[in-house]
Formats: C-alpha cells, sequence, structure tokens
C-alpha cells in the first residue's frame, strides 16, 4: 500500500474523515513556504497537496493566482519546489502530493520530474489539466517511481468516465465541488450532497470533494459522503494575510487544526 492508501485505511479504522491542505510552493518565499507546510502538517493536515507556481493557472481563482505570482516572482521552480519538499521530509511524514499543471513538468522532463519527486518524497502527483486521454503521458513513469496518480472528476464528467479515471488512477479521487475556478465560497452548491454519494458509490477510491471550502462547518458537510475535504484559497489567503511574519505559521496551524476539529 502507498503511504495515500494506508493514510485513508488508518482514517476509516477510526471513523474519521481526512483534511487535504493546499499550499503554494515559495509563496511568500521558499523559507516561510517550508514553515508555514510544517505548521499545516502540525495542525492536523492529513494530506498536503504542495501548489508548484504557474503563470497560467486555468483552475485556479484570484487568491492561488496570487500566491503563484508572488512564488514565481521568488524564483520559485519545478526543481526548487522539490528540494522544499525533501527539506519539509526531514521532519514531518505527513504524505504530499505535488498539484499542478502539466508544462512545467514537461519542461522538467517527466522521467526526471517522477524521479526527483518520490526521492524527495513525494507520495502522488495531480495534473489539473492533464485529461484522462493524455494520462498515458505521465502515469507509466509515475507507477514506476511508485507514485499516485490523483484522477479528478467534475459535475460534468459522466459515469463512463468516472469509471475509467478511477481505474487509472491511485490514492483518491479528487472531486471538484463546481463548474468553476478554485476561491473560498461561503456555501457549497446544492446538489453537492447528492453529486457526492453518486460519485462515491461510482469509485472504489476514496473521494475528497474540493474547491470551494472555507470553514470547519463546510469541511464537515462537504464530508457528510466523502473520505475527505480539500481546502486550499482558504489556507493560502492566510498566508497571503501575514507574509513571511513570524505569527503566520502559527495562525495556519490554528486555522487548520479549526478545520480538522470541526470535521469530527
Amino acid at each position: 500500500m502507498s503511504r495515500i492508501e494506508e493514510l485513508f485505511a488508518s482514517l476509516g479504522e477510526r471513523g474519521e474523515k481526512g483534511l487535504v491542505v493546499y499550499l503554494t510552493a515559495g509563496d511568500p518565499d521558499a523559507g516561510s513556504s517550508l514553515s508555514y507546510l510544517r505548521a499545516a502538517a502540525d495542525g492536523g493536515a492529513d494530506i498536503l497537496e504542495l501548489g508548484i507556481p504557474f503563470s497560467d493557472p486555468m483552475a485556479d481563482g484570484p487568491t492561488i493566482q496570487a500566491a503563484s505570482r508572488r512564488a514565481l516572482g521568488n524564483g520559485m521552480t519545478v526543481g526548487a519546489a522539490i528540494s522544499l519538499l525533501s527539506k519539509f521530509r526531514k521532519t514531518h511524514s505527513t504524505p504530499v502530493v505535488i498539484f499542478g499543471y502539466y508544462n512545467p513538468f514537461l519542461r522538467y522532463g517527466i522521467p526526471a520530474f517522477c524521479r526527483d519527486s518520490r526521492a524527495a518524497g513525494a507520495d502522488g502527483a495531480l495534473v489539473v489539466d492533464l485529461p484522462l486521454e493524455e494520462s498515458g503521458e505521465m502515469t507509466p513513469d509515475l507507477r514506476r517511481e511508485g507514485l499516485d496518480w490523483i484522477p479528478l472528476a467534475s459535475p460534468t464528467s459522466g459515469e463512463g468516465r468516472i469509471r475509467r479515471s478511477v481505474a487509472e488512477g491511485s490514492g483518491f479521487l479528487y472531486l471538484i465541488s463546481v463548474t468553476g475556478i478554485t476561491g473560498a465560497r461561503k456555501a457549497l452548491p446544492p446538489g453537492m450532497a447528492a453529486w457526492t454519494r453518486k460519485v462515491k458509490a461510482l469509485s472504489p477510491l476514496p473521494v475528497a470533494v474540493g474547491f470551494g471550502i472555507s470553514t470547519p462547518s463546510m469541511a464537515r458537510a462537504a464530508t457528510r459522503h466523502a473520505d475527505a475535504a480539500v481546502v486550499g484559497s482558504a489556507c493560502v489567503r492566510v498566508v497571503e494575510t501575514h507574509g513571511a511574519s513570524g505569527k503566520g505559521p502559527e495562525a495556519l496551524r490554528r486555522f487548520v487544526r479549526s478545520l480538522k476539529t470541526g470535521m469530527r
């Protein structure tokens, strides 16, 4: 079993839901980014998504777009993000999924990216803009290195596509809650519960619901029929608010703790 599979098995045995936290590598700078990653893990994040900044993050809203600009402005690259993960792994065993867009990985070189990510301690990869039909561009190298390929499903995905996605993927299924971009919202979309139940019935993989979740109550509602909630923009906003301030990581730790506690 992969570390992600072991995590969900352990959560299931305890009757507990998982919390996935997204942060952008290199935001607000490399040193502070490492502190925020550690703080999120210390706050109770079960899985971390380490976002690779990209100049055209088409699936992301203003908060993560701004984080990508800050990180790129500070010189963050795929290689630097892998190095950041390696430093994180010296102190924490929390599963980490590298999250990003295909272009930077292709530029780095797919075999090298998979090899170096695994060596640094990554557990999986999620590539937002690489469709199921083109996943063969990465999955052989990911599997060779023992990395999970995290599939995606959206409200426009049909049953057949969901079945093919989970058959191709591993780790967990990332279920997008809206037909739109990322960003903290005040409520989950109508029909989310029914949609999650439907997808859960189709997926042998654990299901993690993301996009828009920003409060403990929303995380709890999202996991009523799912195995985990993904919180991204709301966590990145904490980084944006505090920047390199020494108080920022502690503020994130408290926020993540409130999310995890509120899901029980």
